[in-house]
């Protein structure tokens, strides 16, 4: 099982699955690269050299226990170059689920050079008040898994989440601007992928940051949030499609 120690301070446990262009998968809350990403890791592989970090304190990664503050996003944002970095990858495609999506959104606009094209899962770029009530319904914190709680080494889930809804109701209410001012640094295309049925993330949010960067497009499926799950066949589909 491989890890690299950042210089950001994270040691990431990383899948590294297949040869070719780079792909790098960015999971989202309380999953990893191979829970969120299996049947993408599956597919994409047998094209291109995938690389799916654990998020730091998700996991096999360290520091734990995993935490929520306020620059949580683009201290995401920066382990993941920082994986890059330590793993000599000058530039990849890259795809991002919810969490995952937001801090790939601000790695991109932190060095835009790096990145060849951004997909992202469930994920806006902009924290509007229609936003705020999805983020006070996780809790209570009945919806985090038996398994999720040993894959992560938790014992109790609620302070985690508690710190994740109040960083999120922070951002919001500071004008939802977590990741906008990049939009206008991103260079490569951009494509949002999102549910119809996502009430975390409205679609109107995700095309004000869209209309921001230079080549941005949304694509809606039937569902909820994680569209890689509900329409598998489609997804895969399209991302082939937008990473050739």
């Amino acid at each position: 099982m491989p890890f690299v120690e950042t210089h950001t301070g994270a040691n990431l446990h990383y899948e590294d699955v297949g040869a070719g262009p780079v792909v790098i998968l960015v999971h989202g809350m309380f999953g990893t690269a191979r829970t969120h990403f299996d049947a993408t890791i599956h597919h994409l592989s047998q094209h291109y050299r995938v690389i799916g970090p654990s998020l730091r304190g998700y996991g096999l990664s360290t520091p734990k226990p995993r935490d929520f503050p306020p620059d949580f996003y683009q201290r995401d944002a920066e382990d993941v170059l920082a994986l890059m970095d330590a793993l000599a990858i000058e530039s990849a495609h890259v795809v991002g689920y919810s969490d995952g999506g937001e801090a790939a959104l601000i790695a991109a606009g932190l060095q835009p050079e790096r990145f060849r094209t951004l997909t992202t899962i469930g994920a806006v770029g902009y924290f509007g008040p229609q936003m705020r009530p999805a983020v006070q319904r996780m809790y209570p914190v009945d919806w985090v898994s038996d398994e999720a709680r040993a894959l992560h080494d938790i014992d109790n889930p609620t302070p985690m989440v508690m710190q994740w809804i109040r960083s999120m109701k922070m951002m919001i209410d500071l004008g939802g601007a977590q990741s906008l001012p990049f939009a206008e640094n991103i260079t490569c295309p951009v494509l949002m992928l999102l549910g119809e049925q996502d009430t975390l993330n409205p679609a109107a949010y995700a095309q004000v940051f869209l209309d921001r960067v230079r080549d941005g497009r949304l694509q809606l499926f039937p569902g909820g949030h994680a569209v890689h799950d509900h329409h598998p066949d489609v997804f895969m589909r399209t991302l082939e499609a937008f990473l050739e």
